[in-house]
């Protein structure tokens, strides 16, 4: 009954949680992390209500992705619950290196990309066609030639409609884009909906020189 397709890790870590609860409320807490896999992990102490399907995020060290909920019981403590978490689809477990694997499963069918995702901090700027409202300064934490993710504890609605404005090197970019996912309390997905194929490929190619840059100085950091 219990046969997993991937390896677990018994040891417990200290992992950052937040995301918003079943009673609407954003929180952002420690917790810890057992049973960890490359596909999910058990999480307890947690001092929120959550229920099965909200997605939230999690953190170790400097690593982090979103995992839906799967499964929540009362941890027998004082307004504690454990929940079981599974990742979301192309996202990088945070702590891959403890679940003893060093690749994750290649995505197939829909959920190939064409362009893979980076996990760099790029700075975005989200407008929209009536004036009155806000303009949105932000950074995207994942984003790749089709689209992007912002972390935000109050994304848009599913469907809404988007302007961009971005830099690739010196050129400033527009584009539109709509929400495909949002997840209350962690953030939204974005779809690029008039990049032209060229400058998507430029993205790309300038998010890896970001990305290798990034591996280059960590490298040099625990090097020194």
């Amino acid at each position: 009954m219990d046969k997993r397709p991937e390896p677990r890790h018994a040891a417990e870590i200290l992992v950052r949680v937040w995301g918003m609860d079943s009673d609407g409320r954003p929180f952002f807490q420690n917790a810890k992390a057992g049973n960890i896999s490359i596909e999910g992990a058990l999480l307890s102490g947690i001092a929120h209500p959550l229920k099965t399907g909200d997605v939230i995020g999690v953190q170790h060290g400097e690593r982090k992705a979103r995992f839906r909920v799967v499964w929540v019981t009362d941890a027998g403590g004082f307004r504690t619950i454990d929940a079981g978490v599974k990742i979301l689809q192309g996202q990088q477990s945070p702590w891959q290196g403890l679940a003893q694997s060093n690749t994750l499963p290649e995505p197939t069918g829909k959920n190939r990309r064409r362009f893979p995702r980076h996990k760099v901090l790029f700075p975005i700027e989200i407008t929209f066609d009536d004036s009155r409202r806000s303009h949105q300064q932000t950074h995207a934490t994942d984003i790749g030639g089709r689209g992007c993710y912002v972390e935000t504890l109050m994304p848009l609605p599913i469907g809404t409609n988007v302007n961009l404005m971005f830099w690739i090197d010196s050129e400033k970019v527009r584009t539109t884009g709509k929400v495909r996912t949002s997840d209350p309390g962690v953030g939204m997905g974005v779809e690029f909906t008039t990049l032209d194929d060229h400058v998507q490929e430029r993205l790309q190619h300038f998010l890896q020189k970001l990305d290798t840059g990034f591996a280059n100085r960590e490298a040099a950091k625990q090097g020194g």
